[in-house]
């Protein structure tokens, strides 16, 4: 979450995974060698085979402007919204605890500045990682006179009530990011999703390594949807593989405790054949745990997080980096002024999701940037590029 990277973590993605942070952390280890256990709770096999299937999909939209684009796109009227501007937008945030977040946040705030003619005003309420936060927070915004609400909501379920209120008060909504359970929000907007992110990290790693190697799974947190769905697609890729996944560990997204934990696991096992993360902000650490150990470094995916790029470039690694764009924090900014507008958007607005391969690695790489910038901010056109992101 991000998706780190990404938490809901990513988002994680975005990681991420970001994207993501939510509920409190645990520790989750799977007995040696016990495999991918029971399957998530979270998995839903038609939104699966609906993800895979938009991997493959067409984008309608601007060519040059991804965060503009749809992927399978039904659209939504939104005539009733319609109002004069210049307007109050205003943006429910799960936290900013993570480089991920912080970095769309960073978008985000340019996509504002750079539709100033229409904005009047933008607040913005960080929640802190805290649900019970982020409920006080809609429910104080209720009252600011906001033309549109944005949330990206700490935790799915905990949130959806505070969401069905905003949308009952007559207010357009929009959520991104993670989702709720509901669907009164005029939309919806996301990339292709865990599912999407799970699938193409577990699958490269199965293939890359020797048949029935070892795998360990390094997670961030439990409880956040897109994490969650990561995983469960993940799962599905290493039990069709057969591989031997001897360990599922949560890493709090924490350098340290990730390194330890693939420290621990070098010792009892002696060789790791495969690495898959969940989200790509320890990425750089679950390397460095293997070169610390004398160990070459086995097939693993990290994220589009640039210190994760430069290492698999100056140390050749075997790798891939899915993605939950940071890009998608432009998105909300647009579709609001859109429905404002009272012009049709996509419900869900499903963006595209790219992958870092070794072909196109080069063109991610950018050594102007810090560590922890990510490569798909979108953000290069943006007012204060490239001094807003460092």
């Amino acid at each position: 979450m991000a998706a780190l990277a990404a938490v809901t973590l990513l988002s994680l993605v975005g990681c991420a995974t970001d994207e993501p942070a939510a509920t409190p952390s645990g520790t989750a280890s799977e007995a040696a060698g016990a495999g991918t256990g029971e399957q998530s709770k979270f998995f839903v096999q038609a939104d699966y085979d609906n993800e895979l299937a938009l991997l493959a999909a067409a984008p309608t939209g601007p060519a040059d402007k991804p965060w503009e684009q749809a992927l399978n796109p039904t659209m939504v009227d939104t005539a009733k919204f319609k109002k004069p501007g210049p307007y109050k937008i205003c943006f429910s945030n799960a936290g900013l605890n993570n480089p991920w977040r912080q970095v769309g946040f960073k978008t985000m705030q340019a996509e504002v500045e750079a539709q100033k003619s229409r904005i009047k005003e933008f607040v913005h309420v960080d929640a802190e990682g805290k649900d019970q936060k982020q409920i006080a927070d809609i429910n104080d915004l209720l009252g600011k006179g906001c033309s549109a609400l944005i949330v990206s909501p700490n935790t799915t379920a905990t949130l959806t009530p505070a969401v069905e209120a905003a949308c009952s008060a007559g207010l357009p909504v929009v959520v991104f990011d993670r989702g709720v359970n509901t669907k009164c929000p005029v939309t919806f907007i996301n990339p292709i999703g865990g599912y999407g992110f799970g699938h193409v990290g577990a699958e490269f790693v199965s293939q890359k390594m020797k048949p029935g190697g070892k795998v360990l799974a390094l997670r961030i947190l439990p409880g956040v949807d897109v994490l969650e769905t990561r995983w469960s697609a993940a799962k599905v890729a290493f039990d069709k593989a057969k591989v031997d996944v001897v360990g599922v560990e949560f890493t709090d997204g924490d350098p340290a405790k990730t390194k330890k934990i693939v420290n621990d696991y070098l010792q009892r096992y002696g060789t790791i054949d495969g690495v898959w993360m969940d989200a790509g902000a320890v990425a750089v650490a679950a390397v460095e745990a293997f070169q610390d150990a004398g160990k070459p470094v086995p097939p693993i995916n990290g994220e589009d997080q640039l210190d994760f790029l430069k290492i698999w470039k100056d140390k050749n690694l075997t790798a891939i980096a899915p993605t939950y764009p940071t890009y998608q924090w432009r998105t909300p900014i647009i579709a609001a002024l859109r429905i404002l507008d009272g012009q049709q958007v996509a419900s869900p607005w499903k963006l595209p999701q790219p992958t870092v391969t070794r072909e196109n690695l080069d063109s991610y790489l950018d050594p102007n940037m810090p560590p922890l910038h990510y490569a798909m901010c979108g953000c290069t056109d943006l007012p204060g590029y490239p001094q807003r992101w460092k």
